[in-house]
């Protein structure tokens, strides 16, 4: 068959791919190739062992593809002649195209060094439905669970499962859990509310080997310390799936992540790259980058399908700003760009300023809650970073500190920012926590 675009790979940045390159050049022939009949919604994996109930509740919808007219076919792109412009999908059938968007993702690392990892009851958090389905059943009658790894996900799929019934422990070889992401302060607060809902966790501390005869019966834990187990969720991290990419001669960084332009052109004309399985730069050093978001991922998405036939100098992916928030029961944190640790280790001049007020007005709502910024600002006042702890509403506005990061916003564009305030819905405009946290920093700067 032919194609005008092919997009191999379909979660949700080569969804947002197919529909960005359809909706734009509507005369074009659009397919997109993936191996799942039903693709789960990457940030809502954790929750299906509890909140939703099922992963027939977490799945991407294809209405917008197929409303859109994308072609969407079923099965795997083993190979790919980049000169020919033939992609050969498993089943033995061959595909033309005239332009070419690789997002094949990323995969759970699994050590090689760990000894019992291939015993029954071991599991990852992978993007398949097939494998989260099994997976949830066999922890049905599993009480003991011990999760390796206190990042989002490990923290997120521990707080689903003892919210289930279940025994946890989490493992985090880092003195902190969330520690990549958080400043301590916040951190701890996660920690706190993790262990009050009834999670255990040990931190500083590293998993040396799996116990267990066929199946597993336990951890060894540094210094020789054992710990009972009915299963073991290694919770250690993604890495980019570029093995077909390496397939094509696409090049490849140091990484593992397929290089990209500011475009997500690969090194071969016609074929770009998107989401985990591409190149990322800090948005604010320049560094090589492993953060794998959806976010970013959708962003990338759009610059691509924007990108396909003709460069739009606006339509750029300037590197990942980091863009993260969570929930630990009905408390909520989120950070977008450098932690105070992260920025101070980079070299750069900061000042921080933290503010705790109230996401209503009045606060006595019977859902209020208090609602914490934390911004960290360089020298010249250039916002760098912010962290964010309280409700629902935490999400959105870590959403609006990455907005000012991206788009290079002062202190002092926030101190005369307008804002839309309601009594049920936001912070008092007197006393909204962003604003006041501006206030502090403002001041510090002053006395620089």
């Amino acid at each position: 068959m032919k194609t005008d675009v092919l997009v191999i790979g379909g979660s949700a940045a080569g969804l947002v791919a197919a529909t960005t390159a359809k909706s734009n050049h509507p005369d074009k022939k659009v397919t997109l190739v993936r191996k799942e009949e039903k693709v789960m919604i990457p940030c809502g994996i954790p929750y299906i062992f509890s909140t939703v109930g099922t992963s027939e509740k977490n799945i991407l919808p294809d209405a917008g593809l197929n409303q859109l007219g994308v072609e969407i076919k079923f099965g795997e792109v083993t190979d790919v002649d980049t000169d020919k412009k033939i992609a050969k999908v498993k089943n033995g059938e061959e595909i033309e195209y005239d332009k070419l968007i690789l997002g094949t993702g990323s995969r759970p690392v699994v050590p090689g060094w760990l000894k019992g990892t291939e015993l029954a009851n071991v599991f990852t958090i992978p993007k398949d439905k097939l494998y989260l389905d099994d997976t949830k059943e066999k922890l049905k009658n599993l009480k003991k669970i011990v999760i390796v790894g206190a990042g989002f996900i490990g923290v997120e799929t521990a707080d689903e499962l003892q919210s289930n019934g279940h025994e946890v422990t989490i493992v985090e070889i880092m003195p902190r859990i969330l520690g990549l992401a958080f400043d301590e302060e916040f951190a701890a607060a996660a920690l706190e509310k993790l262990t009050a809902r009834g999670v255990a966790v040990k931190t500083g501390m590293a998993i040396r080997e799996i116990l267990g005869d066929g199946k597993v019966a336990g951890v060894k834990l540094d210094g020789g310390e054992t710990m009972e187990a009915d299963a073991v969720i290694l919770a250690l991290g993604y890495a980019p799936n570029s093995d077909l990419a390496k397939k094509m001669g696409l090049e490849v960084n140091e990484l593992g992540f397929v290089k990209a332009d500011q475009y997500k052109r690969t090194s071969k004309k016609d074929h770009f790259v998107i989401g985990d399985c591409s190149e990322k730069r800090d948005f604010l050093t320049g560094k090589l980058s492993r953060i794998m978001l959806a976010s970013a991922a959708c962003a990338e998405a759009r610059v691509a399908g924007l990108n396909l036939y003709s460069l739009s100098t606006v339509s750029t992916f300037r590197g990942t700003i980091g863009i993260y928030s969570t929930c630990v029961g009905d408390t909520a944190y989120g950070v977008a760009g450098l932690n105070e640790v992260s920025a101070r280790n980079e070299g750069f001049d900061i000042v921080t300023g933290s503010f705790t007020g109230i996401d209503t007005h009045p606060g006595c709502m019977a859902y209020s809650q208090k609602q914490t910024v934390k911004l960290i600002v360089s020298k010249c006042g250039a916002i760098l970073g912010g962290e964010t702890m309280g409700g629902r509403s935490v999400g959105e506005l870590t959403n609006v500190i990455g907005f000012a990061i991206q788009n290079k916003m002062t202190v002092n564009d926030l101190l005369v920012a307008q804002i839309g305030t309601h009594p049920m819905l936001t912070a008092s405009p007197a006393g909204y926590p962003l604003i006041k946290a501006a206030e502090v920093v403002a001041k510090e700067l002053r006395k620089k």
